[in-house]
């Protein structure tokens, strides 16, 4: 028997390599693919969308805009054509969550630095105060790469309109004016079709790790 065995040991050592490899193409093809969802105004909490917006199912989509960075360029959704994107909200003065907020921004920066596939895109809740130099200096104290991340201001009903009724992420303030809202802690993961694919707590670490690899599987779902 053990001579057998000698004989045959290169045989049944290929056969066991082949068996992992088999096994593993088998996991590999019956594991479901991940994949994220796709986040609509009925999905998200009342306290995020406007009240024309909460019952909508299907097909929501951020709208088309237009607004100017911290070079004084215009940026709309032509930018962002054919891009995935990170999307929040803050003031240059925000002495809070704003700071913090923006450090891990610039993490998820660092990380995709050099794929041309992923953005970032800050809108400025207070753009009569964050002009384009404002931003300009913000954005050198805080590293921003500038083909990679654009600080936006402009048109303040516009902006509002894109958090509340495109990105569901902003709650009016307590005064309930429509346009004096507080900024929130919200990151917006938007795919190529300008979805929302994902919220995350962008003063929170794990949710901004978390939100890092969800861009990888995004990515994934193109690439496939």
């Amino acid at each position: 028997m053990i001579n057998f065995f000698s004989r045959f040991k290169f045989f049944f050592a290929v056969l066991g390599v082949l068996s992992v490899i088999i096994v593993f193409l088998f996991y590999n093809a019956l594991k479901p693919e991940e994949r994220l969802p796709i986040y609509q105004p009925n999905m998200v909490s009342a306290t995020l969308v406007d009240s024309s917006m909460q019952y909508v199912r299907k097909y929501h989509s951020i709208a088309d805009f237009k607004l100017v960075n911290q070079n004084g360029d215009t940026i709309t959704q032509n930018t962002y054509a054919d891009k995935i994107y990170v999307a929040d909200f803050f003031f240059t003065t925000c002495p809070s969550i704003c700071p913090v907020m923006t450090a891990n921004l610039a993490e998820v920066q660092d990380e995709f630095k050099d794929d041309n596939e992923v953005l970032l895109l800050s809108h400025s809740v207070t753009p009569e105060i964050d002009s384009v130099a404002q931003l300009k200096k913000y954005a050198i104290e805080k590293g921003v790469i500038d083909q990679k991340w654009n600080l936006v201001t402009g048109d303040k009903k516009q902006i509002y309109e894109l958090a509340r009724k495109s990105y569901m992420a902003v709650m009016h303030d307590g005064d309930g004016g429509a346009y004096d809202m507080i900024h929130t802690e919200n990151f917006m993961l938007i795919d190529k079709e300008r979805r929302i694919r994902g919220y995350y707590d962008g003063t929170n670490r794990e949710e901004v790790q978390k939100l890092i690899r969800d861009i990888e599987i995004l990515k994934s779902t193109y690439s496939n």
